[in-house]
């Protein structure tokens, strides 16, 4: 595995952890341990996103002269999940667990597709095309 898809592929994993502890204590209607660990994990999407939109993208797109796929594919995903992540945090505003663990379904059913998308192919496609890899990654890290 090519240094851009370790790094952003432990990323998910990290993320994916957040959501479902938020899901968990959510369960048990723990509401202020819900309420933390989603902040966290929708903040942790967001700097995902950040890393992928300013650096990873844009150097993908400007070094392979692709703007027309996968990265506008992605930068359309981003937008759904970011509209799902704000109904998540209504719902635990609400204190509604129903809206809540429905919201989180559908968001971690497209998350999971998301993330193959990208572990499958705009990651691995990055990491054999681009020059700089290294740099990517550390610019990544500086977001």
């Amino acid at each position: 595995m090519g240094a851009i898809n370790e790094f952003m592929t432990r990323d998910h994993r990290r993320c994916d952890v957040l959501m479902a502890d938020a899901e968990a204590a959510v369960n048990d209607h723990d509401w202020g341990k819900a309420e933390q660990l989603t902040r966290k994990y929708v903040e942790s999407m967001e700097h995902h996103f950040l890393m992928e939109e300013q650096v990873l993208f844009p150097t993908f797109e400007e070094q392979t002269g692709i703007v027309q796929g996968p990265t506008m594919i992605m930068k359309g995903e981003h937008r759904q999940m970011r509209g799902l992540m704000t109904q998540l945090l209504r719902a635990m505003e609400r204190r509604d667990d129903r809206e809540y663990l429905d919201t989180s379904e559908t968001l971690l059913v497209m998350m999971q597709q998301h993330n193959m998308k990208e572990e499958g192919m705009l990651y691995p496609m990055s990491d054999e095309q681009l020059s700089g890899v290294d740099k990517i990654v550390a610019d990544m890290q500086k977001v």
